[in-house]
């Protein structure tokens, strides 16, 4: 399989607040989506920084189809475009205007692309950016990254601030960015319904730990949340299950294979999961 992003056990500590990024490991294929999520400080934000060099590392490595991640590796660098939830852009800049400072600073900038994406995402191109809402600021960033043929982007929460006409728009690019399979992207969101709209696999990050890697649609058609009672959750070997914790009376049991599971033991209710019923499972404490 070839990958367009690899990181391996990747560590970095923070003497100052206690938190560390512990053995974080992934890969990315060509031509896929992995949508990277994870409570607030979990270290999603941590381990990108990290990847991209922002952060210096205590040790691991990260490889970008194929190539070691340096600060003085430039022409990797144009490969990767990035998105963070803040905007660095001058304020009195006019996307007219950055674009012409971008033309400079990247080696394959496409100024018809980049314009043809204003026009896509209805950004005016002689408006101060200063004057633009979130939403706009973020199509902006979107704009240029996906503006100087970048293989790989880098997404940290990309659909934060944008309403779901806008939202809808930026993932059917993210779309047509991987269709020809030399493509990639990750992607940080708090908006689990986005990743499972577009993303192929999905990593889960708590406490600065990997806690599970799985293909999208695996999680969505084959695993499932068992609901019981104490007495049947006590029947249960602990292989058969990923995760539980407590809910009122109930427990709550994450599964990794639900027919399966549901043939075994038919007089318990099991349910598809969405992401956002699977993490907080993964990341119970004491499970």
């Amino acid at each position: 399989m070839d990958t367009a992003l690899q990181i391996s056990n990747l560590c970095k500590s923070f003497k100052d607040t206690g938190f560390k990024l512990d053995n974080v490991s992934f890969q990315i294929p060509k031509g896929a989506i992995m949508g990277f999520v994870g409570k607030n400080g979990a270290g999603k934000s941590t381990t990108i920084n990290t990847v991209l060099n922002i952060i210096q590392r205590d040790s691991g490595e990260v490889t970008i189809f194929g190539e070691t991640m340096t600060d003085n590796n430039r022409m990797l660098r144009n490969d990767i475009g990035v998105v963070f939830d803040t905007v660095h852009f001058s304020g009195e800049l006019t996307p007219k205007k950055l674009e012409k400072v971008l033309k400079d600073i990247y080696e394959n900038w496409q100024g018809a692309s980049f314009f043809s994406y204003l026009e896509r995402f209805k950004i005016p191109a002689n408006k101060k950016i200063k004057t633009f809402s979130r939403g706009m600021t973020m199509k902006l960033s979107i704009s240029v990254a996906l503006s100087h043929k970048a293989k790989l982007l880098i997404l940290d929460e990309a659909t934060a601030g944008l309403d779901p006409v806008a939202r809808e728009e930026l993932l059917d690019a993210l779309l047509e960015f991987v269709e020809d399979e030399e493509h990639s992207i990750l992607m940080s969101s708090h908006m689990s319904s986005d990743l499972e709209k577009v993303a192929d696999y999905i990593t889960f990050i708590d406490q600065g730990k990997i806690i599970l890697t799985e293909e999208k649609d695996r999680l969505l058609y084959q695993y499932g949340i068992a609901r019981m009672k104490q007495s049947d959750f006590e029947k249960l070997d602990p292989s058969q299950y990923l995760a539980m914790r407590k809910r009122g009376l109930q427990l709550e049991v994450l599964v990794q294979n639900r027919p399966q599971f549901s043939r075994e033991y038919p007089g318990i209710v099991v349910d598809n999961a969405t992401i956002d019923e699977i993490l907080p499972l993964l990341t119970q404490e004491g499970n």
